[in-house]
């Protein structure tokens, strides 16, 4: 039996604003990916989401929340007097989101102070999942031993997979982004980077160039993801382009989270990395006609692997 672990932050999310009534979520980039991971699994798999959640009633609410749905959180803390970070999603016309964020004094940011509940919750997992957000909310230290735990669980055998995710308000200056988003290539055996954050930070200026300056890093797969382009996927010397299919969007929130999990629950379902993209971009186009970022799991049951 597989066991799936993913770490990061698990947000408030507010969506749908009807004048000034919104719809109360729960979201976030590496929490939407293992609902997909989840969702397409089998159910034998085991789910634990990772993170520090606060002692107040929407912290409690989270933990239900994902306990309803076949998610664990392992050896998560309880902080006393923490709470969840907050985002809200504004919607243009054409189904283009922008954020505001309030997530100073989130749990989350601790998730790695406690290394005895850490190690418990990676401990024995078969896939562990992360991303640039999750090392963007943690200081200096915090990040390096959660990426530390993270390569001694690879030396154990678990595969990493790494979706740098870079989102410039998090983080202080460039370099510090630069720096600690490279240390997740180099903690990762598949890469899941979307090109336009790629871009952003580092200058690349095709896809194929991303490829290569993270292939120098160490991971072995790399699927870049271009939104409505087709993705790139690389393994060893290999480049080939996988289209997405057409569709018009109603929201492109979890786009990219969702084809990373559709793509890694392919591959653990033992799908090569051409098809397992293929199989990402069907469910990807099936998010993008829902509002939200998690579509229901009910919805997903005709595709689960």
């Amino acid at each position: 039996m597989t066991r799936i672990v993913s770490i990061g932050e698990c947000m408030i999310e507010l969506s749908g604003r009807e004048g000034a009534t919104w719809q109360q979520g729960f979201a976030g980039d590496t929490l939407n990916t293992l609902w997909y991971l989840r969702a397409l699994s089998p159910s034998s798999t085991r789910c634990d989401y990772v993170s520090a959640f606060g002692d107040d009633p929407f912290s409690r609410e989270q933990i239900a929340f994902l306990a309803e749905n076949g998610i664990g959180i392992a050896e998560s803390p309880v902080i006393a007097g923490r709470v969840p970070g907050i985002y809200a999603i504004a919607l243009d016309k054409d189904g283009e989101r922008s954020f505001t964020y309030w997530r100073r004094f989130a749990a989350a940011r601790c998730l790695a102070d406690d290394r005895r509940a850490l190690a418990a919750s990676l401990h024995g997992a078969g896939l562990i999942y992360f991303s640039g957000i999750t090392l963007a909310i943690l200081d200096d230290h915090a990040r390096g031993e959660l990426l530390s735990m993270i390569e001694t669980a690879r030396a154990n055998h678990a595969v990493v997979a790494f979706d740098p995710n870079y989102r410039p308000r998090l983080w202080p200056d460039r370099d510090q982004a630069r720096a600690a988003i490279r240390a997740g290539y180099a903690a990762a055996s598949i890469v899941l980077p979307t090109f336009d954050d790629e871009k952003a930070l580092f200058g690349d200026a095709a896809p194929a160039e991303t490829v290569e300056r993270i292939r120098h890093h160490g991971p072995g797969e790399i699927v870049v993801k271009c939104g409505d382009a087709a993705a790139l996927v690389a393994v060893d010397m290999g480049l080939t382009p996988v289209a997405p299919m057409a569709v018009d969007p109603l929201d492109t929130t979890g786009a990219g989270d969702s084809f990373n999990g559709g793509y890694l629950a392919a591959r653990l379902a033992g799908r090569n990395p051409t098809d397992a993209a293929r199989f990402a971009h069907s469910i990807a186009a099936m998010v993008i006609r829902h509002y939200g970022a998690l579509l229901p799991m009910q919805q997903m049951a005709g595709v689960r692997l």
